[in-house]
C-alpha cells in the first residue's frame, strides 16, 4: 500500500496514531491489536487531554471515541471542533454506539469515518490506513445513517440513472458495496470473485464516473441516494 506507508531511506514510515478513549483497558487492548503499519504516539481519556496530546504530537490519524468526559460535553465532536484543521487533519470515530445522533454529530464535526468497537484490530488498522490515504470509512451498517444526514439530493434522479447506465450490473453491485465501506476482500468473498477482479471493477467504476478514490465514490453514491 504505497499510499499508506512512506519510505524514508530504507526505513518505512509508519502511520502515526493517537487513541482517544476514556477506558484505559480498551485503549490498551486496541493498542495491542493494531498492526505494525501503525505507530501509537499518544493516548488521551478526556476532551481537554485529547486536544493537548493531539496538538503536541501531530498524528496522521486520531482514533476518537464519541463519548468523552471533560470539555463542554461535546465528546469526540468537540475535540474535532476545537482542533479545527490542524494539527490532525483526519479523525476516525471508534465507538460502542451506533446511534444515529452520535454518528451524525462526529461526521458533521469532520471525522472521516466511523467504526463500532466490535471491529477487530486488523479491521481498525485497515480503516486507519484507508483514512490516512484519503478514503472515507464506515462500518457497513452505518452507511444508511450518513445517507439520511448528508444525502441531500444533490444529484437529480435522471442524472443518477444516466450515470448508472455507464456501469454494468456487476460494477453497480461492486460500487454499492465499496461505497458502504466493505474491504476488497469482503466484496470478493460475498460475490465469489477474486480480489484482483474486484480491484479491476473498482478501477472501471472510478474511471467511468470520473472519480479519483473511494472517498469520492462514497460521497457520489450518498448524494444520489444509491446506498
Amino acid at each position: 500500500m504505497t499510499e499508506d506507508v512512506t519510505q524514508v531511506g530504507n526505513t518505512p514510515q509508519r502511520v502515526r496514531v493517537v487513541i482517544v478513549d476514556d477506558h484505559q483497558i480498551f485503549r490498551t487492548g486496541l493498542r495491542a491489536g493494531l498492526g505494525p503499519e501503525l505507530e501509537v504516539v499518544g493516548e488521551a481519556a478526556t476532551v481537554d487531554d485529547a486536544v493537548t496530546v493531539i496538538s503536541s504530537t501531530a498524528p496522521d490519524v486520531v482514533l476518537l471515541d464519541v463519548h468523552l468526559p471533560g470539555g463542554a460535553g461535546g465528546g469526540g465532536a468537540e475535540v474535532r471542533q476545537r482542533l479545527g484543521q490542524t494539527p490532525a487533519a483526519r479523525a476516525l470515530a471508534l465507538s460502542a454506539s451506533d446511534a444515529t445522533d452520535d454518528v451524525v454529530s462526529v461526521i458533521r464535526a469532520g471525522a472521516r469515518g466511523y467504526l463500532t468497537k466490535t471491529s477487530s484490530g486488523a479491521e481498525v488498522t485497515q480503516a486507519v490506513l484507508r483514512v490516512h490515504g484519503g478514503d472515507a470509512v464506515f462500518s457497513p451498517r452505518l452507511a444508511g445513517f450518513v445517507l439520511d444526514a448528508f444525502g441531500t439530493g444533490l444529484g437529480e434522479t435522471a442524472a443518477a440513472d444516466d450515470e448508472l447506465d455507464r456501469l454494468s450490473a456487476r460494477e453497480q453491485e461492486v460500487m454499492r458495496m465499496i461505497a458502504r465501506g466493505y474491504a476488497y476482500k469482503e466484496v470478493a468473498a460475498e460475490l465469489f470473485l477474486s480480489v484482483k477482479t474486484i480491484e479491476t471493477h473498482v478501477s472501471n467504476v472510478l474511471r467511468k464516473l470520473q472519480l479519483s478514490n473511494r472517498h469520492e465514490l462514497t460521497a457520489w453514491a450518498l448524494s444520489r441516494r444509491l446506498l
